[in-house]
């Protein structure tokens, strides 16, 4: 009895002693940078409160925001939470040092124009502020298990920390419109196009009665299009500070690597077909290396574009500093870049797997293909974005392509479900087993057969439609059980006041620091 009141004890013990070993790895990466910054490289003490605060950010950075990457391939099982955290800290970490880039823009996304700011001075206050708060809001996020835009963070902390510096006008209003925008734009497109894909690989493969033979002729030309994407992504944004492409070249080059794919993945597909069951989920295994690829890829890409937004405030913060002056451009020190490329990979390791849980596996279910999808999506969506100039972000596409996708489950649920029902209400009156009889093989049947038997039972029986009540009960037991509304509210609400919060705690922060040590 004794021995079984001390086992529970300790395995009572384990989430405290979890949570006081993460708090204390990150602790004692914000003491190494203060050692390293304060005395390895000299700085002020200006400059060790930022590299602090930067190291904060880039923590829960890897915290919330890397799961968009990662998630949908450990739901759907292809990755488990242990691979993909590694394979995440490694890509993460390659992208963030090898084309992080060595300039970054001094003021994100020109919301505030800097001209507007007395002296250099109050810049460095106002973007430690912005920083400060930014970081704070994605804690805050994190600890609720939604998944936010680490870009609004630090957009809203500038917003709120250069109001708080000059007034009203010093925005960029116009600027500020088209990132609202984003919060539309971003998961709607994220989530058509993930549908899109999804509905094309149930109408090409698993609607059809020979599965192995469309997956065959399908999953191939399916690679080839990921590989022809991710190129064309991987060039234009995953190495644009490195290696600028132009968008015609990025897209023949991405068309050539998508051909070689093509041809080797081809005969690869042909023989693991060969012993494989016809069912879909023989045919979902298919789909899990090409994933794996795509969370490593997407981890490389938001590595080296979303590293700025922990360094860019610091890099400002830097240059300000030792040239006295508020450039437009920041240089950007290896010891700055690897602050923001180690604080991601610890974050994640330490405080990811909730938000990649939150992705993968509790808004809707995935299996392979699904995550497959939204990988695609989240690839597509930037590339058109980035043409069109239209102001998105990686997480609000990512996680509106895991809404698009379980969105269309429960539609085509739905009107699976509606279909059955008129098909009961049809045979009102006859032998039961007959009833059954025809629903089984109309559940065997091909889209095409489906729509021929339901054609012949229309012509031979009086026509029986579901009243409206009955239409909106079905709708509603099957989205419900597929799409979980508490986690979307959740979320969405996290997307609306991101701004708003991080902004209102920057402006908070700038006065007390003005109050403080500002004359």
């Amino acid at each position: 009895m004794a021995s079984n009141n001390l086992n529970d004890s300790v395995l009572a013990t384990l989430p405290a002693r979890r949570e006081l070993l993460r708090t204390g790895a990150a602790l004692l990466f914000i003491i190494g940078i203060v050692f390293f910054v304060g005395v390895g490289i000299k700085g002020s003490y200006l400059l060790v409160i930022a590299a602090m605060i930067g190291g904060y950010m880039a923590i829960n950075i890897g915290a919330n925001d890397v799961a968009n990457n990662v998630g949908p391939a450990v739901g759907s099982g292809a990755l488990t939470m242990a691979g993909a955290i590694v394979l995440a800290v490694i890509f993460e970490a390659a992208g963030s040092i090898i084309a992080g880039g060595d300039v970054v823009g001094t003021i994100k996304k020109g919301i505030i124009d800097p001209q507007m700011i007395g002296d250099s001075a109050t810049f460095v206050w106002l973007m430690i502020a912005a920083l400060l708060a930014g970081a704070i809001w994605l804690n805050v996020a994190t600890a609720l298990g939604a998944p936010v835009s680490t870009t609004h963070s630090i957009v809203g902390g500038v917003l709120g920390a250069g109001i708080a510096a000059g007034g009203l006008a010093i925005a960029d209003w116009g600027q500020m419109g088209a990132i609202a925008a984003s919060w539309i734009i971003s998961p709607v497109l994220g989530g058509l196009i993930a549908a899109g894909f999804l509905y094309l690989v149930k109408r090409t493969i698993t609607y059809q009665e020979d599965k192995l033979a469309a997956a065959r002729r399908v999953v191939p030309l399916l690679v080839g299009l990921m590989a022809w994407t991710f190129s064309t992504y991987l060039l234009l944004k995953g190495l644009k500070k490195i290696w600028k492409v132009e968008f015609g070249s990025a897209l023949l080059l991405g068309l050539v690597i998508a051909v070689v794919v093509y041809a080797v993945v081809r005969p690869i597909i042909a023989k693991a077909t060969q012993t494989m069951r016809n069912d879909k989920g023989a045919i979902n295994k298919l789909f899990t290396i090409p994933l794996i690829f795509a969370a490593g890829l997407l981890s490389f890409a938001h590595g080296a574009n979303d590293v700025a937004n922990a360094i860019g405030p610091l890099a400002a913060i830097n240059d300000a500093l030792l040239s006295g002056d508020i450039a437009s451009k920041a240089a950007i020190p290896l010891w700055v870049m690897l602050i923001g490329a180690f604080g991601i990979a610890l974050g994640l390791a330490l405080y990811g797997p909730k938000l990649v849980r939150t992705v993968g596996s509790e808004i809707t279910d995935l299996d392979q293909s699904r995550a497959f999808c939204i990988a695609m999506s989240a690839a597509i969506t930037v590339i058109i974005a980035s043409q069109f100039a239209l102001p998105v972000s990686s997480t609000h596409i990512a996680v509106g392509a895991v809404f698009g996708v379980g969105f269309l489950r429960e539609h085509v649920k739905a009107m699976y479900a509606k279909v059955i029902h008129e098909i009961e209400l049809h045979h009102q009156g006859e032998d039961r087993e007959q009833v059954e009889g025809f629903l089984y093989h109309f559940q065997l049947a091909t889209l095409k057969e489906q729509k021929q038997m339901l054609q012949q039972l229309k012509e031979r029986s009086s026509p029986a439609r579901l009243a409206e009540i009955e239409r909106l009960q079905l709708d509603s037991t099957y989205r419900e059980h597929l799409v979980k509304r508490s986690a979307v509210t959740k979320i969405v609400a996290a997307w609306i006041i991101t701004v708003p919060a991080s902004g209102l705690l920057a402006a908070l922060i700038f006065y007390a620091i003005r109050g403080a040590m500002l004359p």
